[in-house]
């Protein structure tokens, strides 16, 4: 796959995501929303970070049984029970990003919801990758 991030200069600097993404490739992979849920099914973490860190790597999981990369990532998007909470968290959030997916970020969207199908769930992470 081939990605450009674009990042227009009449438009803030993007801390933590890109404001899009091209890619070109010959696959795509939808990936799931994926909470903290660990091989039980049981939500694991009772901090925010802790569940973002098991999230994501249950999203990079699924990406790479897929056959991709994190850098394959083009989409992601964050369902979060709290946005103050989660903004809050920005800096140790994006530290775990990166030891996990690197510092190629996608496309990406926070959005705040009630709750999420798991009630302990705090966060689900899902977007898309595009393959060569």
């Amino acid at each position: 796959m081939t990605t450009e991030r674009v990042n227009p200069p009449e438009l803030s600097p993007p801390t933590g995501f890109s404001h899009a993404v091209v890619a070109a490739g010959s696959r795509v992979v939808f990936l799931a929303g994926q909470t903290a849920l660990d091989t039980d099914g049981k939500v694991t973490g009772a901090t925010l970070p802790e569940q973002f860190e098991k999230a994501l790597t249950n999203l990079l999981t699924a990406l790479d049984a897929a056959g991709g990369t994190p850098a394959d990532l083009a989409r992601v998007t964050v369902y979060a029970t709290d946005v103050a909470a989660y903004r809050a968290h920005a800096r140790q959030l994006g530290r775990i990003w990166q030891q996990l997916a690197g510092r190629e970020y996608p496309a990406m969207a926070v959005v705040e919801v009630v709750r999420l199908w798991d009630e302990q769930a705090l966060v689900e992470l899902d977007g898309f990758a595009v393959l060569s």
